[in-house]
């Protein structure tokens, strides 16, 4: 298994904004395929260091990984989002060692 993290700085980061992006990025759920757990966070700490969310998704393998960085549903609506709010983002991929 592999868990794939993004973190999102906002450009605008109240909580109406970091909501939204919250629900445009679990709208892949039932959506995109190869998500087998997905969860988002909100921060609220708002530290000098902080991201305003988080984005943890668990998939079966790197192929699956590949397979979810083209899905259509994820390009179309949710990237397309995401790169139209985030100020920065920083990721994750690592095999889930059990």
């Amino acid at each position: 298994m592999i868990k794939h993290i993004v973190c999102f700085k906002l450009k605008d980061n109240s909580f109406a904004e970091c909501k939204k992006a919250r629900d445009v990025l679990m709208s892949m759920k039932g959506n995109v395929p190869q998500l087998r757990d997905i969860a988002v966070g909100i921060d609220f700490l708002h530290s000098e260091r902080s991201y305003d969310l988080i984005l943890e998704v668990v998939l079966d393998d790197a192929k699956a990984l590949e397979d979810y960085q083209n899905d259509p549903y994820h390009c179309s609506v949710v990237k397309k989002h995401m790169h139209a709010v985030r100020e920065s983002s920083v990721a994750v991929d690592y095999v889930i060692e059990v």
